[in-house]
């Protein structure tokens, strides 16, 4: 049994910060990518930003230069720093990882977290 554990989400004022963490716990070999996605009310789930094993990342247009993702793969962990907050970054944030159990996993299976609310306020 694997779990995402997300923590960090709130109110901030727009130009404010928050930073998202997500652990990741239970039968874990291996962990391929790790990211974040979000989804506002009545809209689709978005990619917001990953990173890869070997560190390589990816952004949504509308968050470079803003948000910064990291890893940190003795924690099995990965973060979320989320600067200069606008109101339209306000979404349910979920973590994401693509994680093989056992050794004897033929693939990175898709794992995802509980979601954690980020409200920004004009």
């Amino acid at each position: 049994q694997v779990q995402l554990v997300e923590s960090g989400g709130g109110l901030v004022q727009a130009g404010g910060s928050l930073r998202l963490s997500c652990a990741a716990s239970g039968s874990i070999f291996s962990i391929d990518a790790m990211g974040w996605y979000r989804q506002a009310p009545g809209k689709q789930r978005e990619l917001v930003a990953a990173v890869d094993s070997g560190s390589i990342t990816n952004y949504a247009d509308s968050v470079k230069g803003r948000f910064t993702i990291s890893r940190d793969n003795a924690k099995n962990a990965v973060y979320l720093q989320m600067n200069s907050l606008k109101p339209e970054d306000t979404s349910v944030y979920y973590c994401n990882a693509k994680i093989a159990p056992t050794r004897w996993s033929s693939i990175h299976f898709n794992y995802w977290g509980q979601g954690t609310q980020v409200t920004v306020s004009s």
